[in-house]
């Protein structure tokens, strides 16, 4: 299966500064393509393993910021273990950590990704949509948010399979990666400036011209780069669909068919769920 990788990618994947420790002491290698697992769900396990997992982990990588444990049937019985926005996993003493992801060969599914698009789904009510720009395609009954860089090449691919994704609103966060383009951050500003913002963006990936202005209009440059920040979000395209999941890269327009349509059903069931 192709991979539709989003630009700063090799960051994404970098191990964060709280467990690269992990990395550096274990060394060992990643589960990805290798690992066969028997079942995505979680298995039971008592509450006061999960927390002796979690103490020991915290003992050995202090400040290590861990949001959960939760025991899988990964492998006869792996601890995954929540650091930050991404997994590792561990045995019940914590001997050894595994960095990478896990991959169902059967279904040739990416569990680890499946798993980390659950629990870091965002709260839609929490996104200040009036810092987008907003664009409505046919009835516009589905909805999306892409974070996006003016001059990432993927993200222009990203624009091209959203043409032929109809029946959806989109709204497009204003992303300036500054440590990669140092000057999507002005383009940004005078698209935001312009009359028709929908428009001036298209108009961009199509012909490179950003419209004729200054850019000193009031713009959320500065506010969208630091919500991106706020909510992890390290590279671009990376987008949010209708559940809150995050799925990052330019994904071809069927496979991105098939995750707007299984995040609607999730959707449904959360909002479902909150009654």
């Amino acid at each position: 299966m192709t991979q539709a990788f989003p630009e700063n990618m090799m960051n994404r994947h970098r191990p964060s500064p709280r467990i690269a420790p992990l990395v550096a002491a274990f060394a060992l290698a990643c589960l990805a393509g290798a690992a066969q697992a028997q079942t995505p769900a979680p298995a039971p396990a008592a509450a006061g393993d999960l927390a002796a997992v979690k103490k020991a982990i915290e003992q050995k990588f202090p400040g290590a910021d861990i949001r959960s444990v939760t025991k899988t049937n990964y492998l006869g019985g792996l601890y995954e273990v929540h650091f930050d926005d991404r997994l590792v996993y561990t045995d019940a003493k914590t001997n050894h950590i595994i960095v990478g992801a896990v991959y169902d060969s059967a279904t040739k599914t990416n569990l680890t990704e499946e798993r980390l698009r659950k629990i870091n789904r965002i709260d839609w009510s929490n996104l200040p949509l009036e810092l987008a720009i907003k664009k409505v395609k046919g009835k516009g009954e589905r909805k999306m948010v892409i974070f996006s860089d003016a001059d990432c090449p993927f993200c222009k691919k990203l624009e091209d399979e959203l043409k032929s994704i109809d029946n959806v609103t989109t709204y497009t966060f204003l992303f300036p990666i500054d440590q990669l383009h140092p000057d999507a951050a002005r383009k940004s500003r005078q698209i935001w400036c312009s009359d028709d913002r929908a428009k001036a963006w298209d108009e961009f990936f199509v012909s490179g011209k950003v419209p004729d202005n200054k850019g000193d209009c009031p713009n959320p440059v500065a506010a969208t780069q630091a919500l991106g920040a706020r909510l992890k979000i390290s590279a671009t395209p990376t987008m949010v669909l209708a559940d809150g999941s995050i799925v990052p890269g330019a994904l071809p327009a069927a496979r991105l068919e098939a995750a707007m349509k299984e995040a609607e059903v999730e959707a449904k069931k959360l909002a479902a769920a909150k009654k």
